[in-house]
């Protein structure tokens, strides 16, 4: 159960600075942990196909997370979504 938090919060936390870095303001936490986590798996799947080492890994309860992969991916993410996404009315 704890290793479940910790992950909804290193997503949540990379979630929000993808979108903080992307200009992407829409929605609030839970949108910022979906984006965190697929980050995760777009950051995690470019540095395995780029075969790109993890500078520094974080390593909690036995778990390693790739947190500068997850930052990257999100972002990666949160650009395409902007991109696709309709704009907001004024």
């Amino acid at each position: 159960m704890i290793d479940i938090l910790i992950s909804l919060f290193i997503a949540g936390i990379a979630g929000a600075i993808a979108r903080s870095l992307v200009g992407f303001d829409r929605g609030g936490c839970i949108i910022s942990i979906i984006v965190g986590f697929i980050g995760a798996i777009i950051g995690t799947w470019l540095a395995n196909e780029l075969i790109l080492p993890d500078p520094f890994p974080v390593h909690i309860r036995g778990t390693e997370y790739h947190i500068l992969w997850t930052i990257i991916g999100a972002v990666i993410f949160t650009a395409v979504l902007s991109l696709i996404a309709p704009g907001k009315k004024k």
